[in-house]
């Protein structure tokens, strides 16, 4: 498999996918999210889903992002159809966003009649403006600057209008800027039964982790036997972060 650019977005493709990812990533690594998640995606292929994901350039208005990478997205899958890339129209489309991507799946699900199997909601926050933008309390004092919507919109609407009942939100115990607990909170009043929470050690930036080898010389030394600890201790976070994503797209299936 290789990835290939299909309508703006970045895709791979198993040869016999179960199910197709919708991805978007963080405001700032969203650009080339290829590269940026390239080895959870990879991963993600891997396991048999077809990847898609949409680049992005963050502004103030995120239901103009919405609505960008939602159509951007359904042309790259009318193309991969008609060019008989995916065969089969009736696969499961489960969206995955990180931080922005986050907000901008909630938005889709608010706004756009989708049909989705389920969101992964990776490190969910709905700052306002002035906390998310450094500098900006220095021009709002002479222009209001915010978000379209607001926080408190943001959240009015996936309080009342958003409609994907099978939702995995994913916490790290060391992000800061995470507000996942009170989207929980809102999700679980629409949805009761059907949103997981999972709290996992690691930080805002563990779904970015890179695959880095080890290489070993022909004779295996102690410092080979620190690099190889090393590189356990560093994807510790990220591979259990890996194992609950897989494990709740399929509880069936095995996980190496």
């Amino acid at each position: 498999m290789e990835w290939q650019e299909n309508s703006g977005n970045w895709v791979l493709i198993p040869s016999r996918p179960k199910a197709i990812i919708h991805f978007l990533g963080g405001a700032f690594v969203a650009t080339a999210p290829h590269v940026t998640y390239r080895w959870l995606l990879e991963i993600l292929a891997n396991q048999g889903y077809a990847v898609i994901a949409t680049p992005f350039v963050n502004t103030l208005d995120h239901v103009a992002m919405a609505e960008n990478v939602l159509s951007s997205f359904e042309n790259c899958l009318n193309h991969l159809y008609t060019s008989r890339i995916l065969s089969k129209k009736s696969l499961p489309i489960y969206g995955i966003g990180h931080s922005m991507g986050c907000k901008l799946h909630l938005l889709i699900g608010s706004l756009f009649s989708i049909a989705r199997a389920g969101n992964i909601l990776i490190s969910f926050n709905n700052f306002a403006a002035s906390d998310a933008i450094p500098l900006v309390e220095q021009i709002s004092s002479v222009v209001k600057v915010e978000f379209t919507p607001s926080p408190k919109t943001t959240n009015s609407l996936i309080q009342k209008r958003y409609r994907i009942r099978r939702n995995l939100l994913i916490k790290f115990n060391d992000d800061n800027i995470d507000q996942t607990l009170g989207l929980s909170n809102l999700l679980k009043l629409r949805f009761p039964s059907m949103v997981t929470l999972q709290r996992l050690n690691g930080n805002h930036l563990t779904p970015l982790g890179q695959n880095l080898s080890w290489s070993v010389g022909q004779v295996y030394t102690p410092v080979d036997a620190l690099g190889q600890w090393l590189k356990q201790e560093i994807y510790r976070d990220f591979n259990q972060f890996k194992r609950e994503i897989l494990l709740w797209l399929n509880p069936l299936a095995p996980i190496s």
